[in-house]
């Protein structure tokens, strides 16, 4: 499985068979097999006693390996479905056949699920590739497509961009995403701008674009809080932090620093809609992304997988959801199996108290419900994004008018829009 697309559940699971693999113990410690002797003076076979793992101390359990089960005796909810229709803004071409495609399918019917938003990170060859698997199902996927940021640092790279963005709005992308910045620049699934970061001005002129053609722009910056701190005893998401670190890398820009960022890239392109992925990462701070939306009206937020981050605090994330439920929209980005879509249910409508959910988000903290009313979940679920997707359509109605591609256009080897196809085509 391609690794940009592990969700978290298949990441732990991974871990745990190449533990077993290794002969370790699920704790991680070193499998002690105790084979217990006869004493001699008992001669029954069964004396001899059988293979035995030791459990683990909890003088040298390791947190990594500490699954906490609640022991108290309140409300357990369990929503299969959920109560109001969806769209998912934020996901990946996990499956890797056909077959698996069409089971996401169903089990998008089970949960409730109308449409899914894949985010492929692709250009060229590979975005076609993608595009024509999910093309089975047009009313229930839609793809879009990544960012071309080969030769970024050389002239000329900002008409070639675009013109790839181009041939992708033409080959069937209706937005752009995902994009990411977590502090050294950004990165287009395999395509890397090191360095350049998206209020760079040699961006300036692909985020207008964008707009012109009416596609949103999903962009990833930073990445949660804890993961920036120091890996110590006191940072309370260590459990989780320590395997996606950013603490011990040099030259980064850290979360305040690429929220400022991003806030100036809004600035300067107002008619180009983005939606910050997982809350823009201040899931810890949800009141200046509070702060952030009211600045910026041609942004939104969407929530995926940044579920356990908030559900340890559901009261005031509650009132969050509240005072902007016109501008969050709801994402996954964990995978494609039914339980995944559960918790999320059971954390937006339930209003259940202190429950685990280890496997699927890596941390150890306890997780609440918000209980979020009947009109969020409308909103959030479907009806901003459906509001996103109606502007987008209105947005990109005179692209159709203009020039097309030639049909002789042709990519070069490295899957993109060649030179002379690019320089024949109108900005």
């Amino acid at each position: 499985m391609n690794p940009r697309f592990f969700d978290r559940r298949s990441f732990f699971e991974l871990i745990k068979g190449a533990a077993v693999i290794l002969g370790l113990s699920s704790s991680g410690t070193i499998g002690a097999v105790a084979l217990r002797q006869s004493n001699g003076r008992e001669k029954d076979a069964h004396s001899q006693k059988a293979t035995a793992i030791k459990p683990a101390s909890p003088e040298t359990l390791l947190l990594k390996d500490y699954r906490p089960q609640s022991l108290y005796k309140i409300q357990v909810t369990k929503t299969s479905k959920a109560k109001f229709p969806i769209i998912d803004m934020h996901s990946h071409p996990y499956p890797r056949s056909e077959s698996e495609i069409d089971q996401w399918v169903r089990t998008m019917d089970e949960a409730g699920v109308e449409k899914t938003i894949i985010l492929t990170m692709a250009t060229g060859g590979e975005f076609d590739e993608i595009r024509k698997k999910y093309a089975k199902h047009p009313e229930r996927f839609e793809t879009w497509c990544g960012l071309d940021f080969l030769d970024y640092d050389k002239p000329g790279f900002g008409p070639l961009a675009v013109k790839e963005l181009e041939r992708c709005r033409e080959a069937g992308a209706r937005g752009v995403g995902e994009i990411h910045d977590k502090g050294k620049g950004l990165r287009s699934g395999k395509s890397n701008a090191v360095g350049m970061h998206p209020d760079d001005p040699r961006m300036d002129a692909i985020w207008e674009k964008c707009g012109e053609l009416g596609m949103p722009v999903s962009l990833h910056v930073a990445d949660p809080i804890w993961m920036y701190q120091k890996m110590d005893k006191h940072n309370d998401g260590l459990m989780n932090a320590y395997y996606w670190r950013l603490d011990n890398q040099p030259n980064i820009v850290g979360l305040s620093g690429m929220v400022d960022i991003f806030e100036r890239t809004l600035a300067r392109h107002r008619n180009t809609t983005f939606i910050a992925c997982h809350f823009m990462n201040l899931d810890y701070d949800l009141t200046r992304l509070g702060e952030v939306l009211e600045r910026n009206p041609n942004l939104y937020a969407d929530i995926a997988a940044r579920y356990a981050e908030t559900a340890p605090i559901p009261r005031f994330a509650a009132q969050f959801y509240a005072k902007y439920a016109d501008r969050l929209v709801y994402g996954t980005d964990m995978g494609f199996d039914k339980p995944m879509y559960e918790i999320t249910f059971r954390i937006l409508e339930s209003q259940d108290e202190h429950f685990y959910e280890i496997e699927q988000f890596g941390y150890h903290w306890a997780l609440n419900g918000l209980g979020l009313s009947d009109d969020i979940l409308k909103r959030v679920y479907l009806e901003n994004a459906a509001k996103i997707l109606t502007r987008r359509r209105k947005l990109s109605r005179g692209v159709a008018a203009k020039k097309p591609l030639s049909s002789c256009a042709q990519l070069d080897s490295r899957g993109r829009l060649s030179p002379h196809d690019a320089r024949q085509s109108t900005i």
